[in-house]
């Protein structure tokens, strides 16, 4: 009845001369074609605009430029032993006068030489090895260390959390419980029995952290996974007949890829920390090889006598933990759909 009345209401002399169609406005036209930013641009702009982050990325960079290049530009090796050039402090231009002029002041040594003044930037440790060489030397051991353990868990986690979820059913719950029983075993034991079968080395360290490692990242992509395998995108992939491998690869993994890199940004600074807990314990690399945790633990023991062996390397490690786990707070922060102003 109400429509009755409306059409009614209508005057019956409206033609289509009456709509005038409405000027274009070149600005908005140009507004709506401009292109839009996709999700990865827009993250990049908001990790950009982060002070914290460009920082933390710049210090990472000249770091690990150091680390590759700060041996070669030593004239000693790392290993390079002089015991009459032990225990030098270190040589430091402007703050001489603080004692850092890399001088002899413990008498007439062995050799009868006295008042040694030598480049040693970082001074030399008690076998007169050069601490710059192996400051640097131990930092990119570290990071070769941590890079390749994170690298091998963001493979394995990324490969058995998308399985698992994906096939779900019987196969979910079975893998489910292989990683709760990764789970249940402390790291510590497997660095034990890894030590005993193998010598303490690199590939120790690697194959202990792996071993448990990537159950992190395997249940972060499982459940990413499983929001992401429901959604209309994904139903649509298999009514048209897309393969099992390319609804994973094509459609899951990217829209996952932010946790994922994310969880490997917080992978490293553990990793590293990990082998400098290990070498600090005499579970991880062994003399004359050099780490960051074989520094912290031989400063240790002659901190009261000798500090800079323990500071250099100690401030060193800081600095490198603290900048990852600021970049990775900024990624997580970037990547977060949450957090988008």
């Amino acid at each position: 009845m109400s429509r009755l009345k409306l059409a009614e209401s209508v005057p019956a002399d409206i033609g289509e001369d009456l709509f005038v169609p409405e000027p274009a406005d070149e600005n908005r036209s140009n507004e709506a074609s401009a292109p839009s930013n996709s999700p990865w641009r827009d993250a990049f702009r908001r990790l950009r605009a982060s002070k914290g982050v460009v920082l933390s990325a710049i210090l990472l960079l000249i770091i690990t430029s150091i680390a590759i290049v700060g041996p070669a530009v030593s004239k000693y090796a790392y290993d390079e032993q002089n015991v009459a050039h032990s225990n030098l402090p270190p040589k430091i231009p402007g703050l001489q006068w603080l004692g850092f002029d890399g001088k002899d002041r413990q008498g007439t040594d062995v050799y009868g030489q006295r008042n040694i003044d030598t480049a040693y930037w970082f001074g030399t440790d008690e076998f007169g090895r050069d601490l710059w060489t192996r400051v640097w030397k131990g930092t990119q051991i570290s990071l070769f260390i941590a890079l390749i353990a994170a690298m091998l868990d963001l493979f394995i986690g990324v490969l058995y959390g998308g399985l698992s979820a994906y096939y779900g059913g019987k196969v979910d719950n079975a893998m489910e419980r292989v990683i709760e029983i990764l789970m249940g075993i402390p790291s510590l034991i497997v660095i034990v029995l890894f030590t005993i079968i193998l010598e303490p080395g690199i590939l120790s360290i690697i194959l202990a952290m792996i071993i448990t490692g990537w159950v992190g990242m395997a249940r972060i992509v499982r459940g990413q996974i499983l929001k992401l395998k429901v959604q209309e995108f994904v139903l649509a992939a298999r009514t048209l007949g897309v393969s099992n491998r390319r609804i994973i690869w094509k459609h899951l993994m990217p829209n996952a890829m932010g946790p994922i890199i994310v969880n490997v940004m917080f992978d490293l600074p553990t990793a590293i920390f990990f082998e400098a807990f290990l070498s600090f314990i005499g579970l991880g690399l062994q003399a004359p090889l050099s780490s960051l945790g074989v520094l912290i633990n031989d400063g240790f023991k002659q901190m009261r006598m000798f500090p800079y062996k323990l500071v250099i390397p100690a401030v060193m490690i800081s600095l490198i933990l603290i900048c990852f786990n600021l970049l990775a707070d900024g990624l997580r922060d970037a990547l977060d759909p949450k957090t988008k102003k």
